[in-house]
């Protein structure tokens, strides 16, 4: 039967590693060249600059901000940040009353907005809706034909919170020109006239809205994701989940009972009652405002219809972190320059060539030949730190920092213990007494398992120090934790692979004086004669002789005793012999 295994083994896997980095590039270039994404990793605001905002506080009343609510504005602040994709920014109290917010390169409008907002966030039923503009003096209502209140309230949902005076309001409210129409706080108790801005698909809108139902602190958390059809299988379109605590759940049961009746009775999906819309309300604006199309009973309603994948993560992030106690309005807005600035960084480049250069030269005097395998392995480590790390530029908006240009550094050194446990793995075998291809895979055997318990320490460090760190240190936790990944992919699918066919050539196989394995430099006599040479017993290191020899004595001093008790035997059967024939004589 023909052997099935592979010819060279190790090749296989260098070639998926080539897949991989192919992969990697391909997407990258991808990207560059729909204008998305660069060749050259973002860098954060200690490298390259951005923007500045002292936020001032706006307090409900007008009291005195405390410590407390400044320190959790902040906290807050930071998660709103983190969680749009911002990274390495700087967050900042300034005399115990502002906040500043530093943001590398220039903050999108959705980014600014989402700072700026306040914790206001409730849930509103709507009474009365229509286009943004405001209507015209000559076609607006008569005094004899405004709505009147016939009665108190019943519910939230109840046309007689509409006053006269309401319905003003609502007629000239002019939501395309918001600027003009800036409100103070509302009261969550009273009705509230507002409006839902325009987007780039939809024009602005105008509510009515009842009195706050159910707060946004009652929101646990939410997310976004693809919708899925009745039948299970994923759409195309964009979904907002929203999961309430205990009151909440309640509460939204309660509310979504009432609207679902204004939705049956308008006609389902065919029905345009406003009353069967709920709407989201933060910092008195609308910025959703979607039918009750069932009764939700278990406090994990879905948002749809027409999000995309964009608008529906900004609703998400609104819903998430829209718990600030303090409003906040954007007091002061400047770009800043880089605080370490160029020359911090090319020092620091400067320090990462002068250790890898070290590094190099100490593999090469150490490993000869086998050096260079140290080399390439830092290299391809480096290509594929390099390509996550403009990808996650890209996708995630990661930006490198000089802390994180530190962890990289830090990481050449980790990834060469990685080589070096191999290498010396591999001479110990080779000490022994066995062939280079055989040393390669006990060799391997143990390395690996030390690497791994090296990686995962690295690895959980990483981890621990990122969440329990803030800004700067965090891009050094999280370029710490990459670099011990590609380290494990590099030892796993590059080093190990390429060790398995540089066995079976003639230079290493034979322990050439400049390989590295060679057997006088390691303290023995010649240890492998290569393919198709007989290795004699004087050809094995002493050690092995002595315990050989030993052996051979042990081996010989048993056979002794079996040929004596043969022999005794022998001496037995041959007596009984001569003592027959005599007998028969």
């Amino acid at each position: 039967m023909a052997r099935t295994g592979p010819k060279k083994p190790g090749l296989r896997v260098l070639v998926w590693l080539g897949v991989i980095i192919a992969a990697l590039t391909a997407v990258l270039a991808g990207g560059t060249l729909s204008g998305q994404a660069s060749w050259a990793p973002k860098l954060a605001l200690d490298l390259e600059g951005g923007t500045q905002m002292i936020l001032a506080p706006k307090v409900e009343g007008g009291s005195d901000i405390n410590e407390e609510q400044l320190n959790q504005a902040v906290a807050i602040i930071r998660q709103r940040v983190d969680g749009s994709g911002v990274a390495e920014a700087e967050i900042s109290t300034q005399s115990g009353r502002n906040v500043v917010v530093s943001l590398p390169g220039t903050p999108s409008s959705q980014t600014r907005d989402l700072i700026q907002a306040s914790a206001d966030m409730n849930f509103r039923p709507v009474l009365l809706n229509g286009a943004g503009a405001p209507v015209p003096e000559e076609s607006r209502a008569p005094e004899d034909q405004l709505p009147k209140p016939t009665a108190e309230p019943a519910n939230s949902s109840d046309i007689n919170w509409i006053t006269p005076e309401i319905y003003r309001q609502f007629e000239s409210l002019d939501c395309d020109n918001p600027a003009q129409d800036e409100q103070e706080r509302s009261d969550p108790a009273k009705p509230l006239v507002t409006c839902e801005p325009a987007t780039d698909t939809t024009p602005a809108i105008k509510y009515i809205l009842g009195p706050v139902e159910v707060k946004g602190s009652n929101i646990v958390t939410s997310s976004f994701q693809l919708q899925q059809g009745a039948q299970g299988a994923v759409t195309n379109d964009w979904a907002v989940n929203i999961q309430f605590d205990d009151e909440g759940t309640a509460k939204f049961k309660e509310v979504t009972e009432r609207l679902n009746q204004f939705y049956v009775a308008a006609g389902g999906e065919s029905g345009t009652d406003p009353k069967a819309q709920f709407a989201i309300v933060l910092d008195d604006q609308v910025i959703s405002a979607p039918r009750s199309l069932a009764v939700i009973t278990d406090g994990r309603p879905q948002i749809t219809g027409g999000f995309t994948e964009q608008t529906a993560k900004t609703l998400s992030d609104q819903l998430r972190f829209g718990a600030l106690p303090i409003s906040f309005e954007i007091q002061s807005e400047q770009q800043i320059s880089a605080t370490l600035g160029g020359e911090q960084l090319r020092m620091g480049l400067l320090a990462g060539l002068i250790g890898l250069l070290l590094v190099v030269v100490y593999s090469l005097f150490q490993y000869r030949a086998l050096g260079f395998v140290t080399i390439a392995s830092l290299v391809v480590a480096g290509i594929l730190t390099y390509l996550a790390i403009a990808i996650l530029g890209w996708t995630e908006n990661y930006r490198l920092s000089l802390a994180g240009v530190a962890g990289i550094i830090v990481a050449i050194g980790q990834t060469a213990d990685s080589f070096i446990v191999y290498f010396e793995r591999i001479r110990d075998e080779l000490r022994e007494g066995r062939g280079l291809v055989s040393a390669v895979e006990n060799g391997w055997k143990r390395a690996k398992r030390t690497v791994l318990a090296s990686k995962a320490v690295n690895l959980l460090a990483a981890l621990v120090l990122y969440f329990v760190a803030v800004g700067n240190v965090r891009g050094f936790a999280f370029t710490l934790g990459l670099t011990a990944i590609a380290d494990l992919i590099v030892v796993f699918m590059f080093t190990h692979p390429t060790l398995q066919l540089l066995a079976r050539t003639r230079f290493f196989g034979e322990g050439h004086p400049l390989s590295g394995l060679d057997p006088k430099r390691l303290g023995a006599v010649p240890l492998y004669r290569g393919a198709g040479r007989v290795r004699t017993p004087e050809d094995r290191p002493a050690a092995v002789r002595a315990k050989n020899a030993g052996a051979a004595a042990e081996a010989e001093r048993r056979m002794t005793i079996a040929e004596r008790r043969l022999a005794e035997k022998q001496e037995q059967l041959a007596g009984s012999s001569k003592t027959a024939a005599k007998e028969n004589k």
